[in-house]
């Protein structure tokens, strides 16, 4: 063989072998994503209340991404720890891995779960269920419940993904929307929202809700400096809400990139994301 193919075939052999541990990186390093939301409605007495989020886990096989995620958790001592949708993966469902990750978290402190579109598609969400609710998880799917800190009390709203309701008619933001009216609250109060659709912003605006933390576009899947993410589900090529936080009148949501992967194994430039918020009065 001659020195130069030689050559050639050693350069493409390295750049293989960089690629795959570039992609092994950016799939299974964990980051963290820390947000401080500062709002005059938010009572003194939750002055840096800690709220951490994790989303689409998509029941992730990585043991290493698994433990990082499980140790950064008990590290950030939150307040609560909300679960925004897409726990399990309607494709490769594997409740086992969901429910042991539950299982390593669940004494932490409170945990608060509502559906993706992958729970909505599945029959094992029922099972899925079940046992969230034997591991003293609270399940919002259309409910509210009251956050309390001494005297002071705030909502914590959830709705189900809007893939539950399986009429063609109505779109996506007309389906939140009427989950929304359907659930009562004070809204004289802070109100946070678990949702696992960001493309919807718009209805959460109108419906006045404060803090929304939403999941489900996994970042954009490929992010390119300086533009964002490549593609979304419900969004298409190149979407608006991927990742980070957006604001609109009195509205902040918090877009997670998310842990796992479904329908593309792979992320690029775009690492599995733990999103901590803390919360102060103005």
């Amino acid at each position: 063989m001659k020195k130069k193919t030689k050559v050639i075939i050693l350069t493409i052999l390295t750049i293989l072998v960089l690629c795959s541990f570039y992609l092994h990186y950016e799939n299974t390093k964990l980051q963290v994503s820390k947000y401080n939301i500062k709002n005059s409605k938010i009572p003194s007495d939750f002055n840096n209340y800690k709220i951490v989020q994790v989303s689409d886990f998509h029941n992730t096989k990585s043991k290493t991404l698994t433990n990082d995620l499980i140790k950064e958790i008990k590290e950030q001592n939150p307040n609560i720890i909300v679960l925004t949708g897409d726990l399990i993966d309607a494709n490769k469902t594997d409740i086992d891995i969901a429910i042991n990750f539950i299982k390593e978290i669940n004494d932490i402190s409170s945990i608060y779960f509502i559906s993706g579109n992958h729970e909505e598609s599945t029959s094992a969400y029922s099972t899925l269920k079940e046992q969230l609710e034997e591991n003293n998880v609270i399940i919002l799917d259309n409910k509210a419940v009251i956050l309390k800190e001494a005297e002071s009390e705030m909502n914590l709203i959830g709705i189900s993904d809007p893939q539950i309701i399986n009429d063609s008619f109505f779109s996506d933001s007309e389906k939140i929307k009427l989950e929304l009216e359907n659930v009562a609250y004070d809204k004289s109060k802070y109100s946070i929202l678990l949702s696992h659709r960001p493309e919807t912003f718009d209805t959460y605006v109108e419906s006045e809700l404060d803090l929304v933390l939403t999941g489900h576009a996994h970042g954009g899947q490929i992010r390119i400096p300086f533009i964002g993410g490549v593609v979304a589900p419900n969004q298409g090529l190149f979407p608006k809400y991927t990742s980070g936080k957006f604001h609109n009148k009195n509205t902040t949501m918090i877009v997670s990139r998310g842990i796992g992967n479904s329908i593309l194994p792979f992320r690029i430039n775009n690492r599995p994301e733990l999103v901590v918020i803390t919360l102060n009065n103005e």
